[in-house]
């Protein structure tokens, strides 16, 4: 396992803290271990690009990343985030083609990544790991279908609230702590509206104490309200 200048003992305590390594065999986790690596990636960076192959599974131990694409007068659409504690990428690596997106890191990020060789090789010999992937997959097609009849069908400080309550779902993220590192630019490329919007959002929902704001973060204070807004809604 090739570190960088990421401390053992974090990426260590990341693991621990990760729900599909618990569904593996001992040996089937110490192999997985073994073939982690991880990279650091600066503000702005591509940790991937639109059509590479995918080559590993991603995690995310510190930082945030966005899923996007690049329309075509050059504006990034994103599509979701992913928090520290989040893995992305499986759907790439389980169809062997090239990515239809790009992931880009939002600010200073350390990454941790399941080489292709490797996640495929659990894929074959884990029964369980199998049953993890299936239902991660679920989730991951369940918030992609919600992402669109919410944008179909909630006004702007609806689509703020899912969008971010979406960055704490219990099954893909289980790991995100209640402070979210993410700019009022960001909520806006995920959700579709503008910052200015955003900042109008934010401060309807800090009104109705489902979220406190600060300087670049947010700090959600009822995840499951907020998932709910506006109550009249459908969930």
């Amino acid at each position: 396992m090739s570190s960088g200048k990421t401390p053992a003992r974090d990426i260590a305590a990341f693991w621990e803290r990760c729900i599909w390594p618990r569904v593996l065999t001992q040996c089937e986790r110490e192999t997985a271990y073994k073939a982690l690596y991880t990279r650091e990636h600066g503000q702005g960076e591509f940790v991937c690009q639109r059509n590479e192959i995918a080559d590993s599974w991603i995690g995310v131990i510190e930082g945030f990343l966005r899923v996007q694409d690049t329309s075509a007068d050059g504006k990034p659409v994103m599509f979701t985030g992913v928090a520290a504690g989040g893995w992305i990428g499986e759907g790439s690596l389980l169809k062997v083609e090239q990515r239809k997106y790009e992931i880009a890191a939002t600010r200073p990020t350390v990454t941790l990544h399941l080489p292709r060789d490797t996640f495929t090789w659990l894929l074959d010999r884990s029964v369980p790991f199998n049953h993890f992937m299936l239902s991660h997959l679920n989730e991951r097609l369940s918030q992609f279908i919600a992402t669109v009849k919410f944008d179909r069908l909630l006004e702007p400080t609806g689509r703020v609230a899912r969008g971010i309550a979406s960055l704490f779902h219990p099954v893909l993220y289980p790991n995100t702590g209640a402070t979210l590192q993410i700019s009022q630019e960001e909520i806006g490329w995920m959700v579709g509206v503008s910052r200015q919007r955003v900042n109008v959002a934010l401060h309807e929902l800090e009104a109705a104490q489902l979220i406190k704001t600060g300087y670049g973060c947010i700090n959600v204070l009822d995840r499951q309200r907020l998932s709910r807004y506006p109550a009249n809604q459908p969930a």
